[in-house]
């Protein structure tokens, strides 16, 4: 059982690794912009989900900023950790890190923050606990 929040956000934080393939680049061969963000949810939805067991939404992006772009053939790994947590609502950073197939060359790609909110079974706001 996790005692604290400290406690809770450290064993919340969730890795996800992927390989970026053709189907997800853009005409200059680079991951889509979209297709980032919807991996970026993903991975905040988990965090949350992870921080306290209950149903989560998204309701807002902030401050996303697209540093590197991601070539085709890379890996990357997307980090999302607890960054505040409200009465109903949890903020989650969220970095993407790019690394070349072939090498051990790693660098920030992209982060930004995801606001989720809690919702009870009909959709309504509630309380974290």
């Amino acid at each position: 059982m996790v005692e604290n929040q400290e406690e809770r956000i450290n064993a919340s934080e969730t890795h996800s690794f992927k390989t970026i393939f053709t189907s997800q680049t853009n005409h200059h061969n680079t991951l889509f912009g979209g297709a980032a963000l919807a991996i970026m949810d993903d991975v905040a939805f988990v965090t949350a989900t992870r921080f306290c067991r209950q149903r989560f939404v998204t309701v807002s992006t902030d401050k996303v900023s697209f540093e590197k772009p991601i070539p085709n053939s890379s890996i990357i790994e997307a980090i999302g950790r607890v960054d505040h947590v409200g009465n109903s609502s949890i903020s989650i950073k969220v970095v993407i890190f790019v690394e070349e197939m072939y090498s051990t060359k790693r660098e920030k790609a992209i982060e930004g923050i995801f606001k989720m909110v809690a919702v009870d079974e009909n959709g309504h706001s509630t309380k974290i606990v």
